[in-house]
């Protein structure tokens, strides 16, 4: 049985009539000249402190890089962006709380030693032009030092995003293929606007090396020029053919860079899936459950597109922003994706995007002007923002239309 099976039955194993939300915080954690922690330092703290809250520990080429509990788990980015992702729960409250721990846990601990978290879509220093990637050191991980070389020749920014970009990330169920389907369509024609709307910049006038006239939407334009064989929206997402198949062929053949299994990491640069098990670096008659559910999952990783696929939708177009506005974006994706009537609303008056170009070439508009862009059926991004959160109010419990307030 080709593998790519097990890609398909893990994709089709996420159905579930739940409707949870996960999220996940990229900070940077800078001292008071805004210099980045370092790796020694941070990973001292997270064996430290993971075992002191009894946790499981982390270890990626012997370093401790995080910790899980069964709330939530933390770990490294590429140059120590310090990243929280909370356990999916229904209810907006229940992820204030988690995060509520979290921070209550490591503010101290690094306000002791003269640092302090905080969440932009990119590295002040380095938006502001004061000092440049190259000045940032990556980890001492095997993962980020090949996934660095294979970058500097895929695109521009390599090195941008992995040095001094931090995002939010939430996740959303999905209860069948048709539901993945629409949910995901809806959301890619709605990201744009999204994407302005979680905007966090340093300076609105900041501009990236090669990009002049592009002022907004700084660590979009990042990732948009980094690698066009694992980025920007899902491949033939809008083909009548796309499903659980064809997500499954994409990861099965976009190329990984590095192989992570059985505890180490090497290089395979251009190589994919389909690659490795036809030149025998992998062999099927030797996988166990457990291995092939590891693989499985180091291949989804290696996708980088704005909506990642895995036993969720993961929507990964948001700046890292500061937790009431990330539980607003949380509530307003709450209102919209959970609501049938959302959906059909939004999909009718957006049925004539209906290609992946089209939401490009709204996102290049939204890079230059900003919410002043106007984008679908003659409306601002603006005036947009305001419909989408109308729209996800009504859906919304009382307690939970607060949050929106944020946003």
């Amino acid at each position: 049985m080709s593998f790519i099976n097990d890609i398909y039955d893990y994709i089709k194993s996420g159905e579930t009539e739940t409707e949870k939300l996960g999220l996940e915080i990229e900070h940077f954690v800078v001292d008071k000249n805004g210099i980045q922690i370092e790796f020694d330092e941070i990973s001292s703290l997270i064996d430290m402190v993971g075992k002191e809250l009894e946790a499981e520990i982390i270890y990626m080429d012997g370093y401790p890089v995080g910790y899980a509990n069964e709330k939530y788990s933390v770990s490294l980015e590429p140059s120590c962006q310090f990243e929280i992702s909370i356990n999916p729960y229904s209810e907006l409250s229940e992820i204030e709380n988690v995060y509520k721990e979290f921070i209550s846990v490591w503010k101290p601990i690094f306000n002791e030693r003269g640092y302090q978290l905080i969440t932009k879509g990119n590295l002040p220093l380095v938006e502001l032009g004061l000092i440049t990637p190259d000045e940032i050191p990556l980890s001492p991980k095997k993962r980020y030092l090949y996934m660095d070389a294979y970058f500097r020749k895929s695109g521009k920014y390599g090195k941008y995003m992995m040095r001094a970009s931090a995002s939010t990330q939430v996740s959303v169920d999905y209860s069948s293929e048709d539901d993945l389907i629409r949910k995901l369509q809806v959301l890619q024609k709605i990201s744009p606007i999204l994407m302005i709307m979680m905007e966090n910049k340093t300076d609105k006038a900041s501009t990236l090396p090669e990009a002049p006239d592009r002022p907004h939407l700084f660590r979009i334009q990042e990732w948009d020029d980094l690698d066009p064989d694992r980025t920007g929206f899902f491949p033939h997402s809008f083909n009548s053919d796309f499903g659980y198949k064809k997500i499954a062929d994409v990861i099965y053949h976009t190329p990984l860079i590095l192989l992570a299994d059985n505890d180490s990491t090497i290089n395979v640069g251009q190589k994919n899936a389909e690659d490795l098990f036809m030149e025998k670096i992998l062999r099927e008659e030797e996988l166990d459950v457990t291995r092939r559910k590891q693989l499985t999952e180091h291949f989804l990783s290696m996708g980088f597109f704005h909506f990642r696929i895995k036993k969720y939708i993961e929507i990964r177009v948001a700046d890292s922003v500061p937790i009431k506005k990330a539980l607003g974006y949380v509530a307003l994706l709450k209102g919209l994706v959970y609501s049938n009537r959302n959906l059909d609303i939004l999909a009718e008056e957006l049925s004539e995007i209906d290609e992946l170009d089209k939401i490009q070439d709204t996102v290049h508009k939204i890079e230059i002007e900003g919410s002043n862009a106007v984008v679908y059926r003659d409306m601002t991004a603006a005036q947009w923002a305001l419909h989408l959160i109308e729209l996800a109010e009504g859906n919304l419990s009382e307690n939970e239309k607060e949050y929106l307030s944020h946003v």
